[in-house]
């Protein structure tokens, strides 16, 4: 295993010290949620169940034996665990690389606490460099396109992909975002976005950040 898979292992049991006995936790996306899910399943009698934010990941819940339950029959949750691929000080992310992200940001804005886990390549002193996931109505591309430019980025459109709810991926780069949440604002307002990767209005509540010295928390 290789040192960053050995970082996203420690913080994704580190994330376990959240779970409480009957819950209902909502689970996110990637390569450190699955370890997370490894863990989960050796906790499994201990919870009611999981709402998941991908199909990818439902399946994987599934196969390990948790209950998958749709948020609209779960209601409010009180965990939400999940990474991200760029953090800063402030708890404020960037998420999407993996496309979830609308599911991702509406399990996050139902859940209580919404815990992040990342390794410390995650932690940035402002964010931008990773480029902002945005999922658009396909009959929108190029008029979204052209509004991104108009905010001062270079979209990418990010083809071969599809999301789970049907839409498609703009990645917008070049920006150095100094003020995370009217930029999130601002693309949400574009006609045809379905939701953008910045999580600003909604950051983390706590971030669990895991490197060579051991698992070290924000918030």
């Amino acid at each position: 295993m290789s040192a960053q898979d050995e970082h996203k292992k420690a913080v994704a049991e580190a994330a376990l010290e959240y779970v409480e006995d009957d819950m209902v936790i909502g689970v996110g996306t990637g390569s450190t949620v699955n370890h997370f899910i490894d863990g989960l399943a050796r906790m499994k009698t201990r919870i009611d169940g999981a709402v998941s934010s991908s199909e990818a990941t439902s399946q994987r819940l599934e196969a390990a034996g948790i209950r998958v339950l749709d948020l609209n029959s779960a209601g409010p949750l009180p965990l939400y665990v999940d990474g991200a691929d760029e953090c800063d000080a402030h708890r404020r992310l960037i998420k999407g690389g993996g496309g979830a992200l609308t599911r991702e940001k509406i399990v996050a804005a139902a859940s209580e606490r919404f815990v992040c886990i990342v390794d410390e390549a995650k932690c940035v002193p402002v964010l931008g460099d990773f480029g902002v996931p945005v999922e658009v109505v396909p009959m929108a591309r190029s008029l979204v396109g052209r509004a991104l430019v108009g905010l001062g980025g270079m979209p990418e459109w990010r083809e071969g992909v599809t999301t789970d709810n049907g839409g498609l991926i703009i990645d917008l780069r070049g920006l150095r975002i100094t003020d995370p949440p009217a930029l999130e604002r601002e693309i949400n307002q574009i006609a045809g976005v379905i939701s953008c990767g910045l999580f600003a209005a909604r950051p983390a509540d706590v971030v669990l950040v895991a490197g060579p010295g051991g698992v070290r928390k924000l918030g």
